[in-house]
């Protein structure tokens, strides 16, 4: 009897240890053109033996200094992204970094579905023309406004932006991802959940938000939005995909 218990266990932990297969693995010491693109003419990205160093413009304010950075690979299905996090900016003021998920055009000729054909149209990268013209997943965090939340874009058009495309609930009142401080993020798409994780000093902080409550977002690519001034550091940016 103890051994077949012995051998199930074994089962579950090898089937649970396979659940997610590594797709895409950055360590970000290397140049980050070979598995990125950036869409902001006045950003900058370096790379080092600390990570990916990723700047917005220096302008508050100004749309043209927003920046997003792509990756060249797409995805589907479920996904498991996690990527070592430090603040760098110390404006408390400068709007939020974003994770964007299975990000698409909206597929049509002039908003085609490959997002890289039409990424000359945001070398100045205003929000619009992201949440007006894209399916993804949203998740906003380290903001100005002391919360995290999640979206599913588009809407229909700038005034019901906030409100229309915004999972429930919206997380408020954080004291988190304060400058200097590195987090071991983790974000997660399992079927008709959305995880968000984020570890410092041995305490954890997660958010989760229900799919259903819009249509769902199945493939696309992974970007990171910084807002006008916004600098981050990153390491180690690993994705998975069911096995």
């Amino acid at each position: 009897m103890m051994k077949w218990l012995v051998m199930l266990l074994l089962l579950v932990g090898a089937a649970s240890a396979a659940e997610w297969i590594e797709v895409f693995h950055d360590p970000c010491s290397n140049d980050w053109k070979q598995n990125w693109f950036l869409e902001g003419n006045k950003a900058w990205v370096t790379n080092g033996a600390d990570g990916m160093t990723y700047s917005a413009g220096p302008v508050l304010k100004e749309n043209a200094s927003h920046a997003v950075l792509w990756t060249k690979q797409s995805f589907e299905g479920d996904l498991k992204i996690e990527y070592d996090y430090t603040r760098i900016d110390t404006n408390m003021a400068a709007g939020v970094n974003i994770l964007y998920i299975e990000a698409t055009g909206l597929g049509t000729e002039e908003w085609p579905t490959d997002i890289f054909q039409s990424s000359g149209k945001r070398r100045e990268p205003w929000m619009k023309y992201y949440f007006l013209y894209m399916h993804s997943l949203h998740i906003s965090y380290a903001s100005d406004g002391r919360y995290v939340s999640a979206r599913r874009y588009p809407a229909k058009d700038t005034t019901t932006f906030n409100k229309a495309t915004q999972f429930e609930p919206k997380y408020a009142d954080l004291d988190l991802f304060q400058p200097g401080e590195t987090w071991h993020i983790t974000a997660v798409k399992d079927g008709d959940l959305l995880r968000f994780t984020g570890e410092h000093n041995g305490r954890t902080h997660a958010f989760e938000w229900n799919l259903t409550q819009f249509p769902e977002v199945t493939e696309g690519r992974i970007g990171l939005r910084h807002m006008w001034t916004r600098c981050s550091r990153y390491k180690n940016i690993r994705i998975f995909t069911r096995k």
